[in-house]
């Protein structure tokens, strides 16, 4: 859906929209009164539709030469935007509507409230952000390359995205994880992997989960990631292998305290004394490699991506342009 182009010479804005997530009045309604308030052209609309995840609205609203695009959806309509909008030197917008909005959480933008979101993407400060891809190789030889803002895993978090009831998901946001991670935890399944971090030596490994993000912070303020700050050039991974003691046990007392232990000074005394859990191991790279001894499922930002045998990360360092409020600009992300 197209709306009639801008006056000859204004700015305006691009909405790139998932109606299945956004009452499309109401947006209106307020991108009217936005454009009104910053003296811009009316902006183009461009819907997502079972047809199109987003891959063919977005392009039409880079088309449309905007001085910004507005996505307004969930996580899942965000990443294929971005995958699109990145490298172009047009700022992104963001208008949250799913379930996580991980991105917009990292990014201290504001949930739940269109005029704030709007008005941000229309007058606020332009911040360059990281961007992962990912190449995700088949069982039977294929490959596919896909991007990331958030967060891309193998595991228990793959797990969660494919097997999760949507319908409950909509109702309770993300209490509905509690089933498939409790079945996940309880089977303690894991499997068997190499890795190799930028041009390091490969390295065997055992675990349950792997995760890797430019952004570290879960739902509920759950620091998965401590280290990873969504520009700085770097992949954050987070390696889960609770083997068959108190792994469990282990990962659950880190992952509870790991804002205190790398967000005070104390905190930071005491995790450099402390012994480190084999249950759990970080790391940072440029570049990631994985081998899988068994096709395991994947998730990119919360959407599930099938089965790999293989996986290549790479941090595409400030691709992406996005609005966030004006003022002092402030370091995003993990630390």
């Amino acid at each position: 859906m197209n709306d009639a182009p801008a006056e000859r010479g204004r700015r305006r804005a691009a909405v790139v929209v998932n109606p299945s997530k956004v009452d499309i009045t109401v947006l209106r309604s307020v991108v009217a009164a936005a454009e009104s308030t910053h003296g811009l052209a009316p902006s183009t609309w461009h819907e997502t539709s079972a047809d199109d995840d987003g891959r063919g609205a977005s392009a039409a609203a880079i088309a449309s030469a905007p001085s910004v695009i507005l996505v307004a959806g969930g996580d899942g309509t965000l990443r294929v935007a971005a995958e699109a909008i990145a490298s172009t030197g047009i700022p992104l917008g963001l208008v949250p509507a799913g379930t996580g909005n991980l991105f917009a959480r990292a990014l201290g933008l504001p949930l739940g409230d269109f005029k704030r979101s709007v008005d941000i993407a229309c007058s606020g400060r332009d911040q360059v952000v990281d961007v992962g891809q990912v190449s995700l190789g088949r069982n039977d030889g294929t490959n596919r390359d896909e991007v990331f803002l958030v967060m891309a895993g193998i595991g228990l978090d793959a797990h969660m995205a494919g097997h999760t009831n949507e319908r409950l998901k909509r109702r309770i946001g993300w209490l509905a994880y509690s089933d498939p991670i409790a079945r996940s935890i309880i089977g303690n399944r894991q499997f068997d992997l190499h890795y190799r971090l930028d041009d390091r030596p490969e390295a065997a490994a055992r675990a349950h989960t792997i995760i890797v993000g430019n952004s570290g912070t879960l739902t509920g303020g759950v620091l998965l990631l401590p280290e990873a700050v969504v520009d700085d050039g770097l992949l954050d991974a987070v390696m889960l292998r609770p083997g068959k003691g108190p792994g469990w046990g282990n990962i659950g007392y880190r992952l509870t305290f790991n804002r205190m232990l790398h967000r005070t000074r104390f905190g930071r005394l005491v995790g450099r004394f402390s012994p480190k859990a084999r249950a759990i191991s970080y790391a940072q790279a440029r570049t990631m490699h994985l081998r899988l001894e068994e096709p395991q499922e994947i998730q990119l930002d919360g959407d599930s991506h099938g089965s790999v045998i293989s996986v290549s990360l790479r941090n595409l360092h400030h691709a992406l342009i996005v609005r966030v409020p004006s003022g002092p600009a402030a370091r995003p992300g993990g630390r």
